[in-house]
């Protein structure tokens, strides 16, 4: 079984990307235009995948606050507990990148890159492809193109469908790296 943010995951939202994907499908036009429009869905598609990523990695986030929340006795301290681990979450506020994904979730009692990368070899690489996703997210919102510092250095439809497939890989790892912590720590399956 997997965690209910995992299944929104794979669920809904992979739907509204896969929706999107089939926007890009009725795509038409020539040369310039075509050209230009494709520039335009990749952009925004790249802010989309950031931003459902997010959405799945504060999922996720709040998921696992719960169950380690609902351990907690007397049942008063419950609601004091869920404010700790929501306190000044960055995911709430800023991008989903490696940094802020780390940091919410080490408070949670792990080193959670460290087990990310225990959990899956593949999951260097896939970091790496997410923050290359959230500099282009970045660039695209603030429209801020620096060459310099955007890798790749020219946004497709190609590279942002890696990104998406990183994403579904590091997805994976991440439910199955917290459902591991949260078994260690609560004695039990939380999914």
């Amino acid at each position: 079984m997997a965690s209910t943010g995992f299944r929104r995951w794979t669920g809904e939202r992979a739907d509204q990307l896969d929706e999107f994907e089939r926007v890009l499908g009725s795509l038409t036009g020539r040369g310039l235009s075509r050209r230009w429009a494709a520039r335009q869905i990749a952009h925004a598609y790249a802010v989309l995948l950031a931003s459902q990523f997010q959405g799945f990695c504060r999922d996720l986030h709040s998921e696992c606050a719960e169950h380690i929340a609902l351990a907690v006795a007397p049942r008063t301290l419950r609601t004091l507990v869920r404010a700790e681990f929501a306190h000044a979450r960055r995911l709430d506020r800023g991008n989903p990148n490696p940094g802020n994904i780390g940091s919410d979730f080490n408070r949670l009692g792990l080193s959670f890159w460290t087990c990310v990368f225990r959990d899956d070899s593949r999951n260097d690489a896939r970091q790496r492809k997410l923050q290359e996703l959230n500099q282009w997210r970045n660039a695209i919102t603030h429209q801020d193109f620096d060459p310099a510092s955007l890798e790749p250095p020219r946004l497709t439809l190609r590279v942002v469908h890696s990104w998406r497939g990183a994403c579904n890989g590091m997805a994976i790892s991440f439910d199955r790296v917290m459902g591991d912590h949260l078994r260690s720590i609560l004695g039990h399956a939380s999914w």
